[in-house]
């Protein structure tokens, strides 16, 4: 089988990644966490969260269905290091509602005019109308972090971007947008075996992009700008919340409940949202463990 960008993975796998990373990709077994820290050593047993995610179905249904009929605004922002569940949690909160509500935003590289705009213009085109619900499947955020990281933008561009980001935030909130920031943090090991497994999978190939594989080698780079984002965007009035995303299901399960308990809505189930796990999700503070 041909492998995507001629095995680029596989090849820094063997030859670049550092020997830590590799050597627990090596020893772990099948449903072993592999970051070291993480407050659980195995993922969650399927049938518990095939049990926790169908009730919580639910109550995203009805979530939905009062967002329409009161004509509330809902913004959910979801971001992350790369490969670290963003897609897979956001399938997992829009799978069962109604596309003309819930609608998912996965903008791609902008056009020529769109580069020659104010820079959050193009994301303000799908900000949600009333009884709306958007998903972003990455966001305005791209400037403080990748943008950065691979030189796409000036430092001058960069720090606009942060001094102008606490008031669109705050125009947004002040609208009446509920606004959700969900930031996803999984760690290296897992990054690069989730990389490696969709580059042997042909169904999941498509996922892979030229950035992450020369993000491979930038994980202190990210590290670094996804701190300075940080200490520039967890507002009061937009705070952040993370989640330590190395279990996929921990991390489907807990953006749900967030998602979930930023809205008060007809039929809501506070014992069926239940207590969100404050070993894997709470503030950026939780980003130093990794």
């Amino acid at each position: 089988m041909d492998l995507p960008f001629d095995g680029a993975i596989s090849r820094y796998f063997k030859e670049t990644a550092p020997k830590d990373v590799r050597k627990t990709i090596e020893k772990a077994s099948k449903d072993e966490i592999l970051w070291k820290d993480y407050p659980y050593r195995e993922e969650m047993k399927k049938s518990d969260y095939k049990a926790q995610m169908d009730a919580l179905q639910v109550q995203l249904v009805r979530m939905a269905a009062d967002i329409k009929a009161t004509g509330k605004r809902m913004v959910v922002v979801f971001e992350g290091r790369d490969a670290a569940g963003k897609g897979g949690a956001i399938s997992a909160a829009h799978l069962n509602l109604n596309p003309r509500v819930a609608g998912i935003v996965a903008l791609p590289k902008p056009t020529e005019r769109e580069a020659a705009q104010w820079y959050f213009q193009r994301y303000v085109d799908w900000l949600p109308a009333a009884g709306e619900i958007a998903f972003f499947d990455r966001s305005w955020y791209n400037r403080g972090i990748v943008e950065h990281v691979f030189g796409f933008c000036t430092a001058e561009q960069r720090a606009k971007f942060f001094r102008q980001l606490p008031e669109f935030e705050r125009m947004l909130v002040d609208e009446g947008i509920i606004l959700v920031k969900l930031w996803l943090e999984v760690g290296q090991a897992e990054q690069l075996k989730r990389f490696l497994d969709r580059e042997q999978d042909p169904l999941k190939q498509w996922k892979l992009s030229q950035i992450d594989i020369d993000g491979l080698a930038k994980w202190d780079e990210y590290t670094a700008a996804i701190d300075e984002t940080f200490a520039q965007s967890h507002l009061k009035h937009a705070p952040w919340t993370v989640i330590l995303s190395d279990d996929k299901m921990r991390t489907r399960i807990c953006a749900i409940q967030n998602i979930l308990q930023a809205i008060d809505y007809k039929g809501k189930d506070e014992n069926v949202v239940g207590k969100i796990d404050d070993k894997i999700c709470g503030g950026p503070k939780l980003r130093s463990k990794v």
